[in-house]
C-alpha cells in the first residue's frame, strides 16, 4: 500500500440482533457496509438471550464482507470503534470463554430490580444517578447470583455487548465509562467503580469480575493475529474502548455538545440531552458519562420502533405478500387522514419504563377503521411515549430548541414530521443512516488525532439531510390526542397489575 493511499475508519454497531460493519472516509461519508442478523432465543418467558459464539462469527463475517465490498487494503484502516446496546449481561469465564449473553429486552430480573429499588433505590440513585430496572446489568448479575449460583461461580469477567466484540478483536477484557455508567455500575459524576454501590446491589463479591475502565476514545488494544484471520483486518490495527450505542448514535447524527438533543427511534425509545454536568433528578432514567465534562441525560424504554418491527414480523411478513414491508406500512400511514377519534396504541410490547407489567394494545377501534388506522396508531403511540420521556427531561431542567432524530424511525417519510408536530420543535434528520457506527468512527478519529475533539469530529464528519418544522394545527391535534393517551394509560394500570399477577399463578 502506498503511503499516500486513502485512509479510512471502521465503525461497528452491535445491536440486540444485528451487527453492522461500516467503513467511512475521514469526512464521515459511508464507503461500504455489511450487516448480519443474529438469532435471539427465549428459553423461558421474559428471558432474551443470544449465542456469543454466533455474535463473534457474525462480526467476523460482516467485517470481512465490508472490506471486500470497499475493495481496499485493510492496512488503510486507521482505527476501529465499536458501539453496542447498553445493559443486558455478557459473561466470560476465567479462561475467557463465553458463558452467557443476555440482551437488553430481557425482563427476568423484574422482581430482583423491584426488591433492590424498594430497599436501596434512593441511595443507589444518589451514587449512580440510576435506580434498578429489569434489564439493568447489576440487576441481571444479582439475578444470576441468586438463581444460577453454579454459573455465578464460573464468572471471570462481566462485559457489555460491544466489550465482547472488542475482546475478541484485541484479547483485552476492558469496558468504557459510557457503557458502565449507563448501566449503573459506576459512581457519578466521576464514572468510577464504588464499593458502596456494589454492596447496595448485593454484589460486593463481584468487584474482581468488573473489567478495567477506560475513556471510550482511548485505545483498548490492537487487532490480534487470530482476529485478523477471522475478519480480514490488519493485525495491529488500534481498537478504541467504544460506546454505549445511544451516545454513539447521537454523535453520528450530529449531537453531542451541551444543549444538543438526540431522539433515537429504534429498538428502544431513546431521548437524551447533553450537558457539561449530570442532572441529578430521581425521575430521570439514567445519566451516562463519556469523557471529562461530557454527560448525556437519558430517558429511555423499550417502547419505540421495536413495536413496528413486531407488527411487520407477525402480521405483514407472515405470508410474504410484500417485498418492502416497512414501505408498505409507511404507505398505509400516508393514506389516513388523522381524526381525534382515531384508534390508540400503547407501545408496551416489552413493558414500560413506568412498569414491567404494562402491555401493548389497540383501543377505540370501529368497523370503519382500516389497517392504515392501526399502523398510524402504532406510529403515534410510539411518538407519544417519546414525548412522555422528553417531558420528564424538561421537568428536570434541561432545555433545547431543536432535536436530531436518528434510528430506523428517521427513515420513515412520516415519523419525523409527526415528531416535529407533536413536540413543537424542528426535527433534524442526519445525512448518515448508520449513525451508531459513525459515532464510533468519530471516536476513532479522536483517538488517532484525525480530529482534536468531539466538537471538531461532529463538525467535520456529520451533516444534516432534512429539517422538519412543526405545523401548529397538527400540534394542537396531537396535544389533545396525547392527553387522551395519558388518561388511557392511567386507566389501564390496575388492569395490567392484575394481569401481571397471573404470571405467578401458572
Amino acid at each position: 500500500m502506498a503511503d499516500g493511499a486513502q485512509k479510512y475508519l471502521l465503525g461497528l454497531d452491535a445491536g440486540n440482533t444485528v451487527i453492522k460493519a461500516v467503513l467511512f472516509d475521514l469526512e464521515g461519508r459511508q464507503v461500504a457496509m455489511h450487516a448480519l442478523d443474529g438469532q435471539t432465543s427465549t428459553p423461558q418467558p421474559g428471558h432474551v438471550e443470544r449465542d456469543l459464539k454466533e455474535l463473534w462469527s457474525n462480526a467476523g463475517t460482516a467485517i470481512t464482507a465490508c472490506i471486500e465490498a470497499a475493495g481496499i487494503d485493510p492496512n488503510q484502516i486507521l482505527a476501529i470503534g465499536c458501539a453496542g446496546h447498553g445493559n443486558g449481561l455478557y459473561l466470560l469465564d476465567r479462561a475467557g470463554d463465553p458463558l452467557l449473553g443476555i440482551q437488553s429486552l430481557d425482563t427476568r430480573a423484574a422482581g430482583v430490580a423491584k426488591e433492590l429499588a424498594d430497599a436501596n433505590g434512593d441511595r443507589l440513585h444518589e451514587l449512580c444517578l440510576q435506580k434498578p430496572w429489569p434489564s439493568q446489568t447489576p440487576a441481571l448479575l444479582t439475578w444470576v447470583k441468586r438463581y444460577r449460583a453454579d454459573l455465578y461461580a464460573q464468572i471471570g469477567t462481566v462485559l457489555l455487548c460491544k466489550d465482547f466484540v472488542t475482546y475478541r478483536l484485541t484479547g483485552e477484557r476492558v469496558s468504557d465509562i459510557s457503557d458502565m455508567s449507563g448501566c449503573g455500575f459506576t459512581r457519578m459524576p466521576d464514572a468510577q467503580y464504588d464499593d458502596e454501590l456494589l454492596d447496595l446491589y448485593g454484589l460486593a463479591d463481584a468487584k474482581h469480575m468488573l473489567p478495567p475502565l477506560i475513556d471510550p476514545a482511548d485505545v483498548a488494544g490492537y487487532v490480534t493475529s487470530d482476529a485478523a484471520a477471522a475478519t480480514g483486518l490488519a493485525e495491529g490495527t488500534p481498537v478504541i474502548g467504544g460506546y454505549f450505542d445511544v451516545v454513539s448514535s447521537a454523535l453520528g447524527s450530529g449531537a453531542g455538545l451541551p444543549g444538543d438533543a438526540s431522539i433515537i427511534c429504534g429498538t428502544w425509545s431513546i431521548n437524551q440531552v447533553f450537558s457539561d454536568a449530570p442532572v441529578a433528578d430521581p425521575n430521570v432514567f439514567m445519566v451516562s458519562a463519556f469523557g471529562s465534562n461530557h454527560y448525556v441525560n437519558i430517558e429511555a424504554s423499550a417502547t419505540s420502533a421495536v413495536n413496528l418491527e413486531w407488527y411487520v414480523r407477525e402480521l405483514v411478513e407472515r405470508d410474504g405478500h410484500h417485498d418492502d414491508p416497512f414501505g408498505h406500512c409507511n404507505q398505509m400511514v400516508g393514506q389516513v387522514d388523522p381524526r381525534l377519534d382515531d384508534p390508540f396504541f400503547h407501545p408496551f410490547l416489552y413493558g414500560s419504563g413506568q412498569g414491567a407489567d404494562y402491555r401493548a394494545g389497540f383501543y377505540g377501534l370501529a368497523g370503519w377503521h382500516t389497517e392504515g388506522h392501526l399502523v398510524r396508531a402504532l406510529f403515534e403511540g410510539v411518538m407519544f411515549e417519546h414525548r412522555r420521556h422528553i417531558d420528564v427531561l424538561k421537568a428536570s431542567g434541561v432545555t433545547f430548541n431543536r432535536a436530531i432524530l436518528s434510528g430506523g424511525g428517521a427513515r420513515s417519510p412520516h415519523w419525523p414530521q409527526m415528531f416535529a408536530d407533536c413536540l413543537g420543535v424542528p426535527i433534524v434528520v442526519a445525512e448518515a443512516q448508520e449513525t451508531g457506527a459513525l459515532g464510533a468512527a468519530i471516536g476513532a478519529a479522536v483517538a488517532t488525532g484525525m480530529v482534536a475533539d468531539y466538537a471538531e469530529g461532529i463538525q467535520k464528519m456529520t451533516r444534516p439531510r432534512q429539517t422538519y418544522t412543526p405545523e401548529p394545527l397538527m400540534k394542537a391535534h396531537y396535544d389533545r390526542r396525547y392527553d387522551l393517551f395519558t388518561v388511557l394509560t392511567d386507566t389501564l394500570q390496575p388492569f395490567w397489575d392484575e394481569l401481571g399477577k397471573g404470571e405467578e399463578e401458572i
